[in-house]
């Protein structure tokens, strides 16, 4: 296992990361699986024998179930490994159970504590945009909880890259707690980060924690134009993340091509394109049998090659797109390079 800093804090963390949205097995995220204690603790100790000392939750995940479950498994390890989770969804049916107002955040701070049954949390991640809350009130929250120290770090996911420097703008004028990372989906069926989002993260120096790698499963090897699945596999039943379909079975014919030429899996190959990437940090993998986390184990020692990369690359690639492709064709024809960094 290998381990990246997480941006410039000097933290390390697994190029793997644990994901616990399987954990538990009630409320909307339940489909995603319904895994028990005992499978728990094997899950989570057979990562910790890989070498994997990331985890990341979320307090929505089968409400609250996912973080009792990880916070019972990892039991007196926990100051071995970062753990993160995050808040904005609804937790209870009140009109502030949701969001990110200041009593909705210290609230759900608590219970998240509560149910890890640890004092601290190493990273606090806003869950999403939420529109009603002024985002100073927010990062004055979370910088009130760093300080108490009950958290370390603040991240945030599923942010437009507007959005996400607009909060780091307000924290660099206000001196308030910075964001060090964005969750994200990223595939290589879903490349759209690389548009707007990766290069704000590159220049800011954020890191890059992908959700959902392998978009559902859907790139798993699985999925094919002839095969829709097995009966009872997860994307029969809940059919998430959003993927162009037509596309990725393209990509996936090629991905196929690589597996069998280097005898490894599907998966191995969709999760060792995004370990290429360099502004990767961390790839969230959420299994819900010990076989699909012992498949995509390995994918940490699969070295593509150039001309692999080049392949899946070339299948993979975003149309050109607006204002994009305009700079591109300014930068060809004024005849002015930017200097060497």
């Amino acid at each position: 296992m290998k381990y990246k800093l997480l941006a410039s804090t000097g933290l390390y963390v697994s190029e793997l990361c644990c994901g616990t949205m399987t954990f538990g097995g009630s409320g909307f995220w339940g489909a995603v699986g319904k895994m028990q204690q005992n499978d728990v603790n094997a899950m989570v100790n057979r990562c910790l024998d890989a070498g994997i000392n990331f985890f990341d939750t979320a307090n929505v995940y089968s409400e609250g179930q996912s973080e009792e479950l990880l916070g019972r498994a990892l039991g007196a390890k926990r100051k071995e490994v970062i753990v993160a989770t995050k808040v904005c969804g609804r937790m209870g049916p009140g009109a502030n159970s949701i969001g990110l107002s200041r009593v909705h955040i210290l609230n759900e701070v608590h219970a998240s504590l509560k149910r890890l049954n640890t004092d601290y949390i190493d990273l606090y991640q806003i869950h999403g945009m939420d529109p009603m809350t002024d985002m100073e009130i927010v990062l004055r929250t979370l910088d009130d909880l760093v300080r108490s120290g009950k958290v370390r770090y603040v991240g945030c996911s599923n942010l437009m890259a507007w959005q996400l420097m607009k909060y780091l703008g307000i924290s660099h004028r206000k001196n308030l707690e910075a964001f060090v990372s964005l969750q994200a989906l990223y595939t290589v069926a879903n490349r759209d980060p690389e548009r707007e989002i990766i290069p704000l993260l590159q220049d800011q120096r954020l890191g890059l924690l992908v959700w959902s790698p392998l978009a559902g499963g859907f790139l798993s090897g699985k999925y094919t134009r002839q095969s829709a699945g097995e009966q009872g596999a997860r994307r029969t039943i809940f059919d998430f993340p959003v993927i162009d379909k037509e596309r990725a079975y393209n990509i996936i014919e090629v991905m196929t091509k690589i597996a069998g030429a280097r005898g490894v899996s599907v998966s191995q190959v969709a999760l060792a394109w995004l370990l290429h990437q360099p502004a990767v940090t961390s790839v969230i993998i959420g299994a819900k049998k010990m076989d699909q986390l012992e498949d995509n184990l390995p994918a940490v020692k699969l070295a593509l090659s150039a001309d692999e990369m080049n392949e899946l690359n070339s299948i993979s690639a975003l149309p050109p797109e607006y204002p994009g492709w305009m700079q591109e064709f300014t930068k060809k024809t004024s005849g002015r390079v930017p200097p060497e960094k």
